[in-house]
């Protein structure tokens, strides 16, 4: 089992910058990946930013340029920077931890980022 606990979400101006943390806890096995999901109101969860422990980097068109998704291994942390926010940025922001030894998929109970003047 791995247990991850989300932070650093809130309200942002447009423009703004936020940062989001992640950490995962319990059975943490290399090789994984760690990422961030985010879903808007009345829309489907999409991936916002991913990376592997072995630092592999995968961004959605929509944050290429804005967000970084940099992690720290020895915390088992993932942090996700988000800069030059938009409205169309509000979502609830959702950790994801992913096994590649079982497959299994682990999700954090999201945070909301909000952008609005």
């Amino acid at each position: 089992q791995v247990q991850l606990v989300e932070s650093g979400g809130g309200l942002v101006q447009p423009g703004g910058s936020l940062r989001l943390s992640c950490a995962a806890s319990g059975s943490i096995f290399s090789p994984n990946a760690m990422g961030w999901y985010r879903q808007a109101p009345g829309k489907e969860r999409e991936l916002a930013a991913e990376v592997t422990s072995s630092g592999t980097t995968n961004y959605a068109d929509s944050v290429k340029g804005r967000f970084t998704i940099p992690r720290d291994n020895a915390k088992n942390t993932v942090y996700l920077q988000m800069n030059s926010l938009n409205p169309e940025d509000t979502a609830v922001y959702y950790c994801l931890y992913s096994d590649y030894h079982d497959g299994l998929h682990y999700w954090g109970k999201g945070t909301l980022v909000t952008v609005s003047s």
